[in-house]
Parts: C-alpha cells; structure tokens; sequence
C-alpha cells in the first residue's frame, strides 16, 4: 500500500517532507483486510475528522483479522459494509469531492469460500470525500515461479512448500511470508523465515 509505505518509511506525513501525502479531513478506504484497516486508522491517527472503511461484503466477511476491526472501531472508524464505489466527482483541481456507493447484498458462495456481492439495483447513496486510499487485494508476484521450473503454485498462484520446511517442490529454493499464504501478516512472514533458516541449515550441513 503506496500510502503506509510513504507515510511509515518517508516520513510523508510531514508537511515539510520531500513528498508529503495529501492529508484529507475526510478519509474514504477502500477494502476490508488488514491492510485497509491500518490506512484507515493510520488516516484517523494523522488528524482525519471523519475515517470510513468501504467494503463490498458484511463484516462477517472481511478477511482483516477481528482484533484489527475491534481496534478500528475503538479509534472512531465508520464502516460502510454492503456497499462498493461506483463512481467519483471530483473539484476543478481534479481533486476528490464525493463518491457514489452502490448498496450491495450477499448472494450465493464464490471460489472464495466467501458470499457474492451483488448489487442491489437502483439503491446508491453519495458519501462527501475528500481522500480516497484503495487497499483492494494482493496478488502474488508470478516472476519467481515462472524464472524456475518445477515450481508448484496454487490456483491463486501462491507457491507450494512443505509447510514444516517450507521448501518448494526444488528442494534448494525456500519460500514464506505472502507469496506462500496469500495476503497475512508480518508475524506469519517472520515465522515462515525462522523455519526456512533451520531448514536451510540442516539441508546444507546434511542433517536433513
């Protein structure tokens, strides 16, 4: 996410910076995983008045972790679940002023797992913005599987490993964190690096 990368490691929060972030009073996020939640209450933190979460689908299915939206709620954050941006209008600077949501309804299970969202026809609300952060989704990086043969990857093109060494189906190249999991979290990538480590020692100096 461009926004927590500037904000967190450029210090783009300062005005003074070499490339500050626009800091909007009211703050539109767009998505419904961990990610979504630290901008929003990173948005919240740097003196927005007002910081939504936007989500297609209910609360029951977002994929952030319950104990990220319990915490965003507690800093203030509204969430507008069922609902999905249709469109933008913006000032003649070119900057967001308000966007369209469609109001949504769950329908039948997708390949997810999760329950569709479906539009529920004719039914849309106006919400006065004037930031909006999209934090839609990861994909894995598709480089490394198509650099080395034999690797095995899922249909959502996460890279296959043996889940006590995380070794691929090459024995020499390891893989964790995200590109393994899909999108998780720092502490899972951390832990996925520990084992690889053992298990790159034992693989080199042949106790595996």
């Amino acid at each position: 996410n461009e926004y927590l990368t500037r904000v967190n490691l450029m210090q783009a929060a300062d005005p003074e910076s070499d490339t500050p972030v626009y800091q909007g009073q009211r703050v539109a996020v767009i998505g419904g995983g961990n990610t979504a939640m630290d901008a929003v209450r990173t948005a919240r933190r740097l003196g927005a008045e007002k910081a939504m979460i936007v989500y297609r689908r209910s609360e029951e299915e977002m994929p952030a972790r319950v104990e990220e939206i319990k915490h965003a709620k507690e800093e203030g954050i509204d969430f507008y679940t069922l609902h999905n941006p249709l469109r933008y209008e913006g000032d003649e600077r070119g900057r967001v002023q308000r966007m369209q949501l469609q109001r949504m309804e769950l329908g039948e299970p997708d390949q997810s797992g999760r329950r569709r969202p479906v539009a529920i026809e004719g039914e849309t609300v106006w919400l006065e913005v004037d930031e909006v952060i999209v934090s839609v989704g990861v994909s894995p990086n598709p480089l490394i599987p198509q650099t080395f043969s034999g690797m095995e990857v899922t249909s959502w093109g996460t890279i296959v490993v043996n889940n006590e060494t995380m070794q691929t189906a090459d024995d020499m190249i390891f893989a964790g964190g995200d590109i393994v999991r899909g999108g998780a979290t720092v502490i899972l990538a951390m832990g996925d690096g520990r084992k690889a480590a053992m298990a790159m020692d034992a693989h080199i100096s042949g106790r595996q």
